[in-house]
């Protein structure tokens, strides 16, 4: 378990991702200080990469939906259970084309009696 009362969201997804993303920014930085175009467009290169890598991960369960988790569920590795379906509200489930967070209420059958039919006057109105 873990040692904090708190799901800080913690992920594969996001340690990856924040990774990759702090080696593309260190090329960014690099050639901003050499003014290297070569090293400015490597480092967002890199970052776009980061991006893409912490995307694929999070559709493939690793990351997390927005929202708290159940406490089972708080360790970095464990895989999100609810991510092939996609995760309402977020937009890279959205993008990916998965909608998610739709869940089908089976209707109800109505347990009062039949109600009788309203009678309506000549304008519809009922009366």
């Amino acid at each position: 378990m873990s040692a904090h009362p708190y799901d800080h969201g913690h992920t594969v997804a996001g340690w990856t991702g924040c990774g990759i993303a702090v080696a593309g920014t260190a090329l960014l930085g690099a050639g901003v200080c050499t003014v290297s175009g070569p090293l400015l467009a490597a480092g967002a290169a890199v970052d776009v990469l980061a991006l893409l890598v912490t995307w694929a991960l999070h559709l493939a369960g690793w990351g997390k939906p927005s929202g708290p988790r159940p406490r089972g569920e708080w360790s970095w590795r464990v895989r999100d259970s609810g991510a092939r379906a996609g995760h309402a509200e977020c937009l890279g489930c959205r993008l990916a084309g998965r909608r998610g967070g739709r869940t089908v209420v089976p209707a109800r059958p109505i347990s009062s009696p039949q109600a009788a039919p309203v009678e309506t006057d000549a304008v519809g109105v009922g009366g």
